[in-house]
């Protein structure tokens, strides 16, 4: 699984960021929701940050949000100048990220994707992203996160 090519392609663009000594783990078992990869982790879910992908009018928006709390897509949408924000498909999330859902990376995407980066993160000092695919996990500072994904910071619940 470490050899896998959405975990390398993570690796690779976490390496071309220059983010030091950051580095992908595969776990044991998928992690799926932010509640299991926080129990995997040992860590509080707060620190999860969830890769999710939305139909931003036709186009991806990748929400890297808190995994204690959900995104308020309608407040997305006003803040944002997005006519409509919908939960995308699993071929929508692939077809932009080459990543399953589960395991969507905040970056190693195909072409860069539009990013929030949930405000709420900040509060940790380390924060834990999906690597490529449900096993991979890796941590990063909000700091980092915001500067690798060229990401916006911004309150999405």
């Amino acid at each position: 699984m470490e050899n896998h090519p959405n975990v390398v392609a993570v690796r690779d663009a976490l390496d071309a960021a220059g983010v030091g000594q950051t580095q992908v783990i595969v776990l044991d078992e998928a992690v799926h929701t932010a509640a299991a990869a926080a129990a995997a982790l040992g860590v509080e879910v707060g620190q999860i940050a969830n890769s999710l992908i939305f139909d931003a009018d036709g186009a991806p928006l990748l929400v890297l949000t808190s995994g204690a709390h959900r995104v308020d897509t309608a407040k997305l949408a006003a803040e944002h100048g997005i006519t409509k924000v919908r939960r995308a498909t699993p071929e929508f999330v692939r077809e932009h990220t080459g990543q399953p859902i589960g395991g969507v990376a905040p970056l190693g995407h195909p072409k860069p994707v539009r990013t929030l980066v949930d405000t709420a993160l900040q509060q940790y000092d380390v924060i834990w992203a999906a690597g490529g695919v449900p096993r991979a996990v890796f941590p990063i500072t909000y700091a980092e996160l915001v500067r690798v994904t060229a990401g916006t910071p911004a309150a999405v619940a």
